[in-house]
């Protein structure tokens, strides 16, 4: 790599968002997208609380009552916005499914928004066995 190379590519990087792990970064970006602090209310969270490699992690949200949004947040990751998922009022059952990343050991919190305004949260602690972010 050459000196000039080198020095655009450094200060690319001092440009890039710092991460923000911490309990308090992720109260933030919870309380940016549901527009409040959410009340602990009923909303499923199906993931195991034993997780042996952190790098594909399965987990499914299900919200008992009509919502138009569900979102999930971890305190620990690099960023704490996992997904946002937008839903229609009309969808009988709001519910969805993906695979995340989990650097360590942390707590999962799930947050529901209805369209009325209101909004509730569930959390549920994952130990990480094999942390993922830290392999090359």
């Amino acid at each position: 790599m050459r000196r000039r190379e080198f020095a655009v590519t450094a200060a690319a990087w001092t440009l890039l968002p710092e991460a923000q792990a911490s309990d308090e970064a992720m109260r933030v970006a919870i309380r940016a997208w549901a527009g409040r602090n959410p009340e602990p209310g009923n909303l499923k969270i199906e993931m195991a609380e034993l997780v042996e490699n952190g790098n594909a992690v399965p987990v499914r949200i299900v919200a008992n009552e009509a919502v138009v949004g569900l979102a999930l947040f971890t305190p620990l990751n690099p960023e704490p916005e996992v997904v946002h998922v937008a839903l229609g009022a009309a969808v009988a059952r709001p519910e969805f499914s993906t695979r995340m990343r989990l650097a360590r050991s942390q707590r999962i919190v799930a947050v529901a928004k209805a369209a009325d305004g209101r909004c509730w949260q569930a959390g549920v602690d994952v130990i990480v066995t094999l942390a993922a972010c830290v392999e090359p």
